[in-house]
C-alpha cells in the first residue's frame, strides 16, 4: 500500500501469538540469559513467583504475526525506528492478542513517507502487556 492510501487512525486486529515454554527458554539461554528467565527455582523466589519470558521474545512474537497482516506489501521500504514499553510480565503459556493503529504519517520527499505504527498487546486477561511504537518508510505512489 502507498504512502498516500494509508489513512491515520487505521486500526488492524493481530491474531493471537501463544509464548510457548520451550521456545522461552531458548530464545533466553541464547539472547537474555538471566535467571528470572532461565532458572524456575530462582524465578519461584521473585516477586513474579515464576519464569517470564524475555521482553523483546514477546515482542517478537506479536510481531510476527503484526508481519502477517502486510499492510504496506511491497511499497514497504525499510523500518526506521522501533520503541517498546513492557507493562506487565508475560508468562509461559500466555495468549497475547493486539492491535496495530496507524497513528502518524509524515510525508519525507516525493519518494516516500514515514509511517508510525503504534501496536498495543494484551494477555488473555485483556491486560496490556505492552506497547510498540514504530517507524517505517513507505513508497509513495510514482509521479505520472
Amino acid at each position: 500500500m502507498y504512502f498516500e492510501d494509508i489513512p491515520l487512525g487505521k486500526t488492524l486486529s493481530i491474531a493471537p501469538a501463544v509464548i510457548d515454554k520451550q521456545k522461552m527458554l531458548a530464545f533466553a539461554a541464547e539472547y537474555d540469559n538471566i535467571p528470572l528467565h532461565t532458572d524456575e527455582e530462582y524465578a519461584k523466589t521473585t516477586r513474579f513467583g515464576q519464569l517470564i519470558a524475555p521482553g523483546v521474545m514477546s515482542f517478537m512474537a506479536v510481531w510476527a504475526k503484526y508481519l502477517e497482516v502486510d499492510l504496506f506489501g511491497e511499497e514497504l521500504v525499510a523500518g526506521k525506528s522501533t520503541k517498546i514499553e513492557w507493562l506487565r510480565p508475560v508468562f509461559a503459556g500466555d495468549v497475547l492478542t493486539g492491535q496495530a493503529t496507524v497513528t502518524g504519517l509524515t510525508k519525507r520527499n516525493t519518494k516516500n513517507g514515514l509511517v508510525e505504527i503504534t501496536i498495543e498487546a494484551r494477555n488473555q486477561k485483556g491486560e496490556t502487556v505492552l506497547t510498540n511504537v514504530t517507524e517505517a518508510v513507505v513508497k509513495c505512489r510514482p509521479a505520472e
